[in-house]
């Protein structure tokens, strides 16, 4: 109970400053001022709609090019790539060797002892071309000596149409390369003589040293 009685309503008595006091403070004891509260959901959609912005004007700074009209043409003629001309057949074979050779022959050329024969200063590197394409075509496999020194642990994979599905003129570049990296000096071997080669040998299993020193 209320120490100070609330005036009926049309009483004309007078209420002191108190009562009045009073009577406000228990007319709004129940109501809430929810208008400086916030809610989540606003929130949540401003920083969601900000993202989507930023990340439509980074999407168009990057792929508008420039908004460039030439960027698509729709009266534009079709054209076709020049395929006659070539990449430089070392830079082409250095690639080539990178993907795959590498892997054995080691960035300097130099293979893993025991393992993998070098390529630098190798003799059947600079040596015949006959030899070197039927390696690379077919595999070799057995014993070789290179450089003075014996190898024979891991067989050479073929990467031609019987391993890796290398063309010839894939052939002919790594080699190319080869023949001139790690101090080599030896001249190119061209797709004419891979090819020329290729036809010759046909469908053949890995070679052995001995059957390709009987070459010229």
């Amino acid at each position: 109970m209320s120490d100070h009685p609330s005036p009926k309503p049309g009483s004309s008595s007078s209420l002191s400053d108190g009562e009045l006091l009073h009577a406000h403070e228990q007319a709004v004891a129940d109501k809430t001022d929810d208008r400086g509260s916030y809610k989540l959901l606003p929130l949540v959609l401003l920083f969601t709609f900000s993202g989507l912005i930023f990340f439509g004007g980074t999407y168009l700074n990057l792929f508008s090019g420039h908004f460039d009209p030439r960027i698509f043409d729709e009266r534009a003629l079709p054209h076709t790539v020049d395929t006659s001309v070539k990449m430089d057949p070392v830079v082409y074979g250095k690639k080539l060797y990178e993907s795959l050779c590498i892997n054995c022959h080691q960035p300097t050329g130099l293979g893993v002892p025991g393992t993998f024969p070098p390529l630098a200063g190798s003799e059947w590197i600079n040596g015949s071309e006959e030899r070197i394409v039927r390696i690379l075509e077919n595999g070799l496999k057995g014993p070789i000596t290179v450089k003075g020194m014996n190898f024979g642990t891991v067989p050479m994979p073929a990467v031609g149409a019987g391993g890796a599905n290398w063309s010839d003129d894939k052939i002919a570049a790594v080699l190319t390369y080869v023949r001139q990296a790690f101090g080599n000096t030896s001249g190119p071997v061209t797709e004419e003589k891979v090819v020329e080669i290729h036809a010759k040998i046909g469908a053949h299993a890995e070679w052995s040293p001995e059957e390709l020193l009987k070459l010229p």
